[in-house]
């Protein structure tokens, strides 16, 4: 019997509790930046091991499930774990166009740092910005860029040879996750890739390695969300390899883990019969299967923030 089937019926239970509280037509269950100290782990059967995390290259859906944890675009509307309704601006306070769209102002929110340590300010974000306009995918998210400034450390200039529109849309592309320089082959970000994973993001998570070939998410303790409420509510994620679609789903249904990624239309039907379980349907083998007593998680088309997921679970003591 999994770790799960144990406490089956209490978390039935609890999710109804909770929906009756209105955890589940929005409102919030606790207040504002004020929800209990993250704890515990979920577990993820994946079918591979991700392999390529920069965000401007990551094309698998477990690299891209991954690099969104680490990497942070501009652009974001943020809310916190236990239902919060509220939508927090991300590392851009604002981006406005100016010159006709020929230039665009970011303002950056103070005081972020990456997990290196290293500042995210202007001049960061400006050497990202050399990054894109140096790269097929970053030219393909923003044509007309071709040039960056810094003019004060909370203020990055986007310059560009043309009208340049869906700016604001383009920063928002898990694609473009803001990288340190200190992380990247050439600093100052022309034609750069990433030469070390760790401590390259500024996100909820960072990357740890696990037990055998599984891979950890472990909590970022000094993400610029926490703070304000945005949670993580997990301690940590720990990514499990399964090749193979139907061990991923038997893994679910013993509940040996909490979700499996990469499921095919029809073993994400199946699930649906298992009263414990649930799945949410993409196209081909993009389906999610998840316990009920996950939440935060609602779509298999979209990335998910993982920082905004919780467990309905019954803490002891």
């Amino acid at each position: 019997m999994g770790r799960a089937r144990a406490t089956a019926a209490t978390l039935i239970a609890l999710g109804a509790a909770l929906a009756g509280c209105g955890s589940q037509n929005g409102a919030s269950v606790v207040a504002a930046g004020g929800e209990p100290t993250p704890r515990g782990t979920i577990a993820i059967a994946v079918p591979s091991r991700p392999r390529d995390l920069d965000p401007l290259t990551a094309t698998a859906p477990v690299d891209r499930l991954v690099s969104r944890q680490l990497f942070e675009p501009l652009v974001e509307r943020l809310t916190g774990p236990y239902g919060d309704v509220r939508h927090l601006p991300g590392l851009a306070l604002s981006v406005r166009p100016a010159a006709g769209g020929t230039l665009w102002r970011i303002h950056l929110r103070s005081g972020v740092r990456f997990q290196d340590r290293s500042a995210l300010d202007a001049s960061a974000v400006a050497a990202n910005a050399e990054r894109w306009l140096t790269s097929p995918a970053g030219r393909a998210l923003l044509p007309g860029l071709v040039a960056a400034d810094a003019p004060r450390p909370n203020l990055v200039r986007l310059i560009g040879d043309q009208r340049m529109s869906g700016v604001r849309r383009a920063l928002a592309s898990a694609r473009l996750g803001v990288v340190s320089p200190r992380e990247l082959s050439n600093p100052a970000g022309q034609g750069a890739r990433i030469t070390r994973t760790k401590g390259a993001g500024s996100g909820a998570f960072e990357l740890r390695p696990g037990t055998g070939a599984a891979v950890v998410l472990a909590r970022n303790t000094r993400w610029w969300g926490t703070a304000r409420g945005l949670g993580p509510a997990l301690d940590q994620v720990e990514l499990r390899i399964v090749p193979s679609v139907d061990a991923r789903a038997r893994l679910l249904r013993h509940a040996d883990v909490e979700a499996a990624w990469g499921l095919g239309t029809a073993a994400a039907a199946r699930l649906r019969r298992d009263p414990l379980l649930t799945s949410l349907v993409g196209p081909g083998h993009s389906s999610v299967g998840l316990v009920r007593s996950i939440r935060g998680i609602d779509s298999a088309t979209e990335i998910p923030l993982l920082s905004a997921v919780w467990l309905t679970t019954i803490a002891g003591g």
